[in-house]
């Protein structure tokens, strides 16, 4: 096991009992911290002691669980929070990210199925977990490799001394809180069981649930008091007792948007620490920080990787001492025009009553000419009493020609979302465009993310207004044409005058680094006006045919369930793991090859796919999850996300999420539809073209393969295919030693395993597990190919010494990744890293190659060659909607302009097809 553990936060349980534990503080305005100090302080006292722990802290998000869904009754009896503690909440939050800790909340689920399901996983890997908490319900997860520890009582359990404290082992808890219930969650148990009843219970029958209703005969003869009249009550309410187990257990298999590798060792942010301690008033804290600003840091042990040039950071500014104006009338307005002829750049900000891009209507501007002066012009505020503003199409005229001019630089975060609002008014934006979203994500990819809040907080030392703040959370939320102008001025003004302040840091840095400029010039900037058109196109689908689908697989899953229930003998809830591993381990006997944390068996999604492999009941659950989340995904879905003005569905492409610089999208996410299954496949048969035209699919083939070949110089690789050789057959030839006309189909498939697998770092194990073959033969396979293609092998290796050296790798044309465990002392976290690090110059470089192709094809459409149009980016892939007359002569020309997109030492190859539908065009 890892010699460090992974440290995970209960902050939700700390939060509560530090408000009730500790005597009420306030600030000199009144604003209550006592629940922040208590809290923050046992984070100061976990990181001192686990100062190189990946770590994080977890709350509880709002909203409604599973739980509920189960049980509506659950919680319904917990009271509000109490009013000295909501306004605590967020200032906690920003002094949890402030210390350098990420902060998870996720809605769905509860903090407890967040950690439950973190800790699986850690343990699954081989870590050491260990859950800071104060609640009783986390002893459930203690194993020889989880732990608990109570920071505010300075109390630790492993497995015997839960068993000390309980009368019971880990094993037993959800039993224990099953049978008593609790009446703080609203878990309801057996009525009559009391916490001694339900001990001597579990005790005496040396078992749970199962035990005590498999032989209730038994329970009479255990000799403490009420035992003979107990088995009666069990029986009336045994299906509340098995319903509270399900509500007592903690998930550990929720399908979460972050992993282990998003937790990190504290890396505090001691500027940000300043500003909140001095507004919190945490004089002894902020005396700290004073005399060693490093008094959180981490120790250090282990070398850290070269990073990014890191100039000193700003101290934050003071909203007060800026100059921030709203301007109202027309003498103001023509003021601010002619300072704006005068100027060579400007920074913009739109306000408006959306964040979707295709509805969303303008309510004001911000702009910037200058760090810490600002003007918001307010042009459609329409709550009640709303001074008088000026005319939104007078404005806009006005503001015209420095938008569209080509000599003036538009400076903007996330400027992408601005121009598509502004295309809805007939605005198109053109000339030099500068993001300091895309100024982030290009320097360092995958240090922060990349919106304004921690790229203020990141380089700036600034806490800025948050929406919320002026415009309230949830259902009562309001509109920003719906916010005062006392409020909305200064955060509209502070959005740009801040993002005029981080174009002044994140430019030079850029340009310090290595090539990077070139990567924002080149490729990243030009793209924004790019995928502007792309997503304003939109993509046109059959929502007739996609409700076709739903009503077919909808039976398909009937069907499936029937069968399910005839396989297991008695009906089940499918989607329930304890039932589900009932009916497979216990039921049907079938062999257990993996358990959970607590020793339950485990129904995960790769246990259940090995299973399919022996037995028909697993196979059904895989094909019946497989089918349910198509249908809830896509064709359910597909159809409600039409846009009614324009009769086509509009994703949003992200420049600045991934890390190795692809694209991914979101509302509807293109990247992932499906094409592995029939069922998937007919999905894409509803994305269409219009009357009179056709759907053109442009594919890379084998980019990464081709990437691999011109990164290592192997001469085996290169040779194949500058003679055009299948490579797979190519490689079979070598690694299993015939001609390349006699491979086999199985030999094909093994080597294609092995070209793909060696990519992405595959071991002789996992290579085995998918060839379905010893995992000696696998390590054969793979000797033999490196012995063929030692180009390959000497790549890897120069590689790992590279990133180890530097802490990042490059693609082709520059672009750097980083690889922040690649020193880790951690084993599987470096072989992790080392993995990332071999993959990642081809991932980027075929990222590098289709941004370059689109900002080339996107200029040749806009000279009208071809009635055409881009309307989708799907990984390796450009999707157009083409004449039906124009579709031969544009797949030659379009294959062979994307074949120019990058020079590497063997050519790029690019099928082009076409169809009526997306998937007639494969």
């Amino acid at each position: 096991m890892a010699a460090i553990p992974i440290v995970l936060v209960d902050g939700s349980s700390y939060l509560y009992r530090a408000f009730h534990a500790l005597p009420p503080l306030t600030a000199a305005d009144g604003t209550p911290t006592g629940a922040v100090r208590g809290v923050v302080s046992m984070l100061k006292s976990l990181i001192r002691q686990y100062p190189e722990s990946p770590m994080a802290v977890v709350f509880d998000a709002k909203g409604k669980t599973f739980r509920d869904e189960i049980y509506p009754e659950y919680k319904a009896h917990r009271p509000p929070m109490p009013d000295d503690l909501r306004p605590q909440v967020e200032p906690l939050h920003e002094c949890v990210r402030a210390l350098g800790l990420p902060l998870l909340c996720i809605e769905g689920v509860e903090a407890d199925d967040v950690i439950g399901t973190l800790a699986f996983e850690a343990t699954r890997d081989g870590h050491d977990v260990v859950i800071s908490t104060g609640d009783k319900d986390m002893a459930q997860l203690v194993s020889p490799h989880v732990t608990l520890v109570n920071t505010m009582k300075n109390e630790l359990l492993d497995e015997a001394g839960v068993e000390e404290k309980f009368g019971i082992p880990p094993r037993l808890i959800i039993d224990y809180l099953a049978l008593m219930g609790d009446s703080v969650d609203n878990i309801p148990g057996v009525p009559g069981v009391g916490q001694k009843t339900a001990l001597s219970l579990l005790t005496g029958m040396n078992g749970g649930l199962d035990t005590i209703y498999g032989d209730l005969d038994k329970v009479t003869t255990l000799g403490f008091r009420g035992a003979k009249t107990l088995p009666k009550k069990l029986t009336e309410h045994r299906d509340q007792a098995f319903l509270s187990y399900q509500l007592a257990t903690i998930k550990v298999d929720c399908d979460l948007p972050v992993g282990l590798t998003d937790l990190t060792p504290p890396a505090p942010d001691n500027a940000a620490l300043r500003t909140l301690y001095t507004r919190l008033e945490f004089k002894g804290w902020l005396n700290e920080l004073a005399d060693d600003g490093t008094e959180h840091a981490p120790a250090a042990s282990e070398p850290a990787p070269a990073a990014d040039p890191e100039p000193e950071r700003q101290t934050g500014f003071d909203l007060a001492e800026q100059d921030y104006r709203a301007l109202l009338d027309e003498a103001d307005w023509q003021v601010w025009l002619e300072r704006l002829q005068a100027a060579d750049a400007f920074c913009f900000d739109l306000e408006t009553t959306s964040l979707n891009y295709m509805e969303a209507e303008i309510v004001g501007i911000g702009m910037a000419l200058a760090p810490g002066e600002a003007v918001y012009v307010p042009v459609a505020h329409d709550y009640l009493d709303a001074p008088a503003q000026l005319d939104r199409t007078r404005v806009l005229n006005d503001l015209t020609p420095f938008l569209t001019s080509e000599a003036i630089t538009k400076i903007g975060q996330n400027l992408k979302y601005d121009i598509e609002v502004l295309a809805r008014y007939d605005i198109a934006v053109r000339g030099p465009l500068v993001d300091t979203m895309l100024e982030s994500y290009v320097l360092n990819s995958t240090v922060i993310r990349h919106n304004m809040d921690d790229l203020a907080r990141q380089y700036l030392g600034h806490e800025t207004i948050s929406f919320e703040a002026i415009a309230g959370k949830g259902v009562k939320q309001l509109t920003f044409n719906q916010i005062a102008l006392e409020q909305a001025m200064p955060y509209a003004c502070e959005d740009v005058d801040v993002t005029l302040r981080l174009h002044d840091i994140l430019r030079p840095r850029v340009e310090q680094a290595g090539r990077l400029a070139d990567v924002l010039d080149a490729l990243e900037r030009p793209l924004i006006p790019v995928l502007t058109r792309m997503e304003r196109t939109g993509v046109l689908i059959d929502t007739q045919k996609l409700g076709e689908q739903s009503r077919t697989l909808g039976e398909r899953i009937t069907a499936l369930e029937k069968d399910a229930f005839e396989m297991a003998g008695r009906e089940f809830n499918l989607g329930s793991p304890k039932q589900l591993g009932e009916i497979l381990f216990n039921e049907q006997k079938i062999p257990v090859i993996k358990k959970t944390p607590k020793g339950a068996p485990s129904t995960a999604e790769a246990v259940l796919e090995e299973l399919a492999l022996d037995y028909p009941l697993p196979k059904v659950i895989m094909e019946h999850r497989g089918l349910s989340k198509l249908r809830s995904t896509y064709t359910d879905k597909l159809p409600q996300l039409v846009n009614a003005e324009s009769g086509r569905i509009h994703t949003s492409y992200h420049q600045a999420v991934t890390a190795t610089g692809r694209l991914s999208s979101s509302d509807p996410n293109l990247q992932n539809i499906p094409v592995r299954t029939e069922e998937g496949r007919r999905i894409r048969t509803a994305f269409i073209a219009r009357e009179g035209y056709s759907i053109v699919a442009a594919d890379y083939s084998q980019i990464e393969l081709r990437i691999m070949a011109h990164l290592s110089g192997d001469k085996g690789l290169l040779e194949a295919f500058a003679n055009n050789l299948d490579i797979h057959s190519a490689t079979a030839a070598e690694v299993f030693n015939v001609a390349v006309d006699k491979v086999s189909v199985d030999q094909r498939r093994s080597a294609k395993a092995i070209n793909f697998g060696l990519i992405y770092g595959m071991s002789a194990w996992g290579l085995g597990r998918q060839l379905n073959i010893e995992r000696n033969q696998a390590q054969t396979y793979i000797e033999r190919y490196f012995d063929r293609y030692p180009g390959v092998a000497s790549f890897m290796e120069r590689t790992r010494a590279d990133a180890a050296e530097n802490g990042y790798v490059e693609t082709v044309f520059g672009r750097r990744l980083y690889v922040p465990d690649i020193a880790s002392r951690n084993h599987g976290r470096r072989q992790a890293a080392e993995r990332t690090a071999i993959n990642a110059p081809m991932q980027g470089t075929a990222a590098d190659i289709i941004k370059r192709a689109m900002i080339d094809v996107d200029a040749w459409l806009a000279g009208g060659a071809f009635d055409a149009w881009m309307v989708m980016q799907v990984h390796d892939e450009l999707v157009f909607e083409v004449k039906t007359e124009q579709v031969e002569a544009f797949k030659t020309d379009i294959s062979e302009r994307m074949a120019c997109a990058g020079e590497l030492s063997v050519p790029l190859v690019v099928d082009a097809e076409s169809g009526a539908n997306w998937e007639e065009a494969h």
